[in-house]
């Protein structure tokens, strides 16, 4: 699908240059001298490179067509993590390094948004919460304010992240994926 360079918005996939690029910055600039234009920083999504583009106002782009499907978490290998259609049944698998970070969330039967570019998957979106158990936590020193101090804790999947005083060690607690913050304890 055609769209104008002022209608480039920061996270779109766009078809450029034989790739499939998402756009990371966007800043539209209208000189005094001259046409407007849009200054892009996209990323290419399977080579991993950046590339800085201006595009004039009147020029149109290729915004991708991307697909989306859940899917079901069933497990990992060494480079490799599996996941089921449950519909179908049919299952897919997704490397490693195309996940990233978010794959220490993924736990058995956890739904995701899988997109796809041409029958590839290029991405996935986690659920906005997941529970979590603290594996480790630093002792709570008596004195500080519960409002404004927080403390280091492991959780079970390794990741480190700050949590109120009041969480101790094998506490269940509620995690933002997107910013991978305390919510809540359960």
């Amino acid at each position: 699908m055609k769209i104008n360079a002022g209608e480039i918005r920061v996270g779109m996939l766009l078809e450029y240059k034989n790739d499939l690029w998402q756009v990371l910055k966007t800043q539209h600039v209208k000189p005094g001298k001259g046409g407007a234009f849009a200054q892009v920083e996209m990323k290419s999504v399977v080579k991993n490179t950046k590339l800085n583009e201006r595009f004039r106002s009147s020029e149109s782009v290729e915004k991708a067509t991307v697909e989306e499907n859940n899917f079901n978490y069933l497990y990992s290998d060494d480079s490799k993590y599996f996941f089921m259609d449950p519909k179908t049944f049919e299952q897919i698998e997704i490397k490693k390094d195309i996940i990233g970070e978010k794959g220490k969330l993924l736990t058995e039967n956890l739904e995701v948004s899988v997109s796809f570019y041409n029958e590839i998957a290029i991405s996935i979106e986690l659920p906005n919460q997941v529970t979590c158990r603290v594996s480790s936590t630093d002792v709570a020193l008596k004195g500080q304010t519960v409002s404004s101090s927080y403390k280091p804790a492991i959780l079970d999947n390794g990741i480190k992240i700050q949590v109120p005083p009041f969480i101790g060690v094998e506490d269940n607690i509620i995690l933002d994926t997107r910013t991978l913050e305390y919510v809540k304890k359960i």
